[in-house]
């Protein structure tokens, strides 16, 4: 009785090892920002990342399991994403790489990326050049060449002949100053000044009032989000620009949407140019954002970041799925590139098969009141964009 339960336990065990020996696990490293004065933006990444898993893991192949390890780079911290990103990759054994709030730490992780041979698929950073840096990264977030350079063009025919630009100084908002001047003054615009402001812990007064001081038409500014939208919001308010006539244009990053509600009727009017608003009547939004608020609360509203993280993670269960959780990483590369999704609840998207870039509808967008509420609404849509930056220089 024994031995018949002793071969019965053994096959029982040997049947388990079989299960366990054939179950594959993908692990995918996220470098992203979980402390310091910048989480909250890392946070909008990473409930994009979370609510798609939540929705999708089912569709995983059998067998296939999907383990994500996080690392939190502190924030724009390019030696401690570095070394984050160098412990998942030797230590964790991760087969794929995901996140990064800031192009400095993108930029950081990039040679890595190459050296391992480990596909990293850039969430958010926006720095036209990041894409360039390593055969093995994919885009699927944005460029911000892709809303400031025909936001140039549309401040033109509408009027806004005179522009101050006030940019943070860092990769993207050199980047969004470069883009909206080059599609401004090739249109006929003037720049009438301009300014770079500190990304850390910045003082916004000093330079709204030299805004003020030039008398434009409309001040150009870029802040990378978050509370930073709010605050350049608020002192634009307060030093009468607005009361001056001075409009507020730029890159959807001054008018993020889960900052609206913060940023109070100082707001209305601002048109941006961006590739997405959680107000967008398309029914693949209208359900993206019922989920969400479902997930996070119903007075949360899902910025652009969330979708960064949200299409990033179906650009990563669209490779592990193809090929069945055995991650080969030129193959990886290969599905990535031209990779499609119809109906992201941004509008179709596409990965570049030259660039590895995306490839998306641009927006502008004008902030009213919707239902008692500040909303960014879509008015005029310019289809699927690809980076400007590297058609331009494409054709030197």
């Amino acid at each position: 009785m024994r031995i018949g339960i002793s071969v019965a336990l053994a096959a029982c065990i040997a049947i388990g090892s079989t299960a366990v020996a054939s179950a594959q696990t993908v692990k995918l490293g996220v470098v992203d920002t979980y402390s310091g004065p910048f989480a909250a933006v890392g946070e909008l990444l990473d409930r994009g990342i979370r609510l798609y898993v939540k929705q999708h893991e089912k569709d995983l192949p059998p067998g296939v399991k999907l383990e994500v390890i996080r690392r939190d780079d502190t924030g724009p911290n390019p030696e401690v994403a570095k070394r984050m990103a160098q412990e998942l990759i030797t230590r964790d054994r991760v087969q794929l790489l995901a996140g990064t709030v800031y192009t400095p730490n993108a930029l950081a992780i990039a040679p890595l990326a190459t050296e391992a041979k480990v596909p990293f698929v850039v969430m958010n950073a926006g720095t036209a050049m990041i894409t360039t840096k390593s055969p093995y990264i994919a885009r699927v977030s944005f460029t911000m060449w892709q809303s400031s350079y025909p936001l140039g063009g549309w401040a033109v025919k509408n009027g806004l002949k005179k522009v101050f630009t006030a940019v943070t100084d860092y990769g993207p908002g050199i980047d969004a100053e470069a883009a909206f001047t080059k599609g401004f003054t090739d249109a006929g615009g003037q720049i009438v000044g301009s300014v770079h402001m500190p990304l850390q812990n910045p003082d916004y007064v000093p330079f709204m009032q030299r805004a003020k001081d030039a008398n434009p038409d409309a001040v150009f500014v870029f802040v990378p989000g978050g509370k930073d939208a709010t605050s350049i919001m608020k002192v634009f308010g307060d030093l009468g620009l607005k009361a001056a006539g001075i409009k507020m244009i730029g890159p959807g990053d001054i008018s993020t949407d889960e900052e609206l509600a913060n940023m109070g009727d100082v707001a209305l009017g601002v048109v941006t140019a961006f590739h997405y608003s959680a107000a967008a009547e398309r029914v693949a939004n209208q359900e993206f954002v019922k989920a969400y608020k479902a997930e996070y609360g119903a007075d949360q509203e899902p910025a652009f970041e969330v979708i960064g993280g949200y299409d990033g993670m179906a650009a990563i269960f669209h490779v592990i799925i193809e090929q069945r959780g055995k991650i080969d990483p030129d193959r990886t590369m290969e599905l990535l590139r031209g990779w499609k999704n119809a109906n992201s609840p941004r509008g179709p998207i596409m990965i570049d098969p030259d660039t590895r870039d995306i490839v998306q509808n641009e927006y502008l967008r004008r902030i009213e009141k919707v239902n008692g509420r500040l909303a960014n609404v879509e008015f005029e849509t310019i289809p699927m964009v690809k980076d400007p930056w590297k058609e331009i220089n494409k054709q030197k």
